[in-house]
C-alpha cells in the first residue's frame, strides 16, 4: 500500500512541476527583405541571384533570430523617390534603393557595436544582381565558401550566421507591446486571485502529502492487529 502511495505521490508532483519555458536558439545573421508597397517581404532569393528592377527598394537587417518568420524587419522609412532623389537615371543602367540597418546593440557581436541605418541607392547595369547593387554603394563585403553574406561595409568583423543561445533580444515596438500584455496579465491576475487563497497546486500537493500518511498509518494498524 505504502508502495502505491509512494507511485501516486511521485506522480503528483511531475504534475506540479513547471518546467522553466526553453528559448529557442537564434542565429545572427543579415536577412533580405523585397520593399512591396508600405510593407517588407522576406527575399525568395539570395542577393547574388535577385535581379531587381529599375525603382525597387531592397533591404538588409542585421539581427538575431530563429527564423524566417520572425526576422527583424529593416527600420525606418524606404521610399525609392527620397532615397535615389539625387541619382538621376542613365540610360542601360537601374537604380535600386537599399536600406542598410546594421541591428541594435543586443544584435552585435561581443565587442562590437553596429553602425548607424543608413540608405543607398545603387546605379547599376540593368542585368545586374542585388549583390551587385551592394557591392557598387557599401564595399567592403564578405562571404562565406556557401556564397551566404556575412559583412556589409564590414560588419561584423568576425562571425558569420553563427548560432545564439536563447531568444533574440525583442525591438521597441516589440518590447511596448509586450509590456503592455504583461499589465493586462497583471490585472487579470489580481481579479483571479482576489480571494487570495492558496493555489491549486499547493492544495494538491497538501492532499496528496495527507493521503500517504494515511496509507502508512493503515498499514501500521494494520500490522499491529495482524
Amino acid at each position: 500500500m505504502i508502495r502505491r502511495a509512494a507511485t501516486a505521490l511521485l506522480a503528483a508532483l511531475v504534475l506540479l512541476t513547471v518546467a522553466a519555458p526553453s528559448h529557442a536558439a537564434g542565429y545572427r545573421y543579415w536577412s533580405f527583405w523585397d520593399r512591396d508597397g508600405d510593407t517588407w517581404t522576406y527575399a525568395t532569393q539570395g542577393p547574388s541571384t535577385a535581379r531587381p528592377a529599375d525603382g525597387d527598394v531592397q533591404g538588409f537587417r542585421f539581427a538575431v533570430s530563429e527564423d524566417s518568420k520572425d526576422a527583424a524587419r529593416p527600420r525606418g522609412a524606404a521610399v525609392f523617390a527620397v532615397i535615389c532623389a539625387r541619382t538621376p537615371a542613365q540610360d542601360g543602367r537601374k537604380r535600386v534603393a537599399l536600406v542598410i540597418d546594421f541591428g541594435t546593440a543586443a544584435d552585435a557581436p561581443s565587442g562590437e557595436t553596429p553602425p548607424a541605418r543608413r540608405t543607398a541607392c545603387a546605379r547599376v547595369p540593368e542585368d545586374a544582381t542585388t549583390a551587385e547593387a551592394l557591392a557598387a554603394v557599401a564595399k567592403p563585403l564578405r562571404y562565406d565558401t556557401n556564397a551566404l553574406l556575412c559583412a556589409i561595409t564590414g560588419y561584423p568583423e568576425t562571425g558569420c550566421g553563427e548560432q545564439v543561445a536563447g531568444a533574440p533580444e525583442p525591438t521597441a515596438t516589440e518590447q511596448k507591446a509586450g509590456e503592455k500584455k504583461d499589465d493586462e496579465k497583471k490585472d487579470d491576475e489580481k481579479k483571479d486571485d482576489s480571494n487570495e487563497g492558496p493555489s491549486l497546486g499547493l492544495v494538491t500537493g497538501i492532499a496528496v502529502v495527507a493521503v500517504l500518511g494515511a496509507a502508512a498509518l493503515w498499514q501500521a494498524r494494520r500490522r499491529r492487529h495482524a
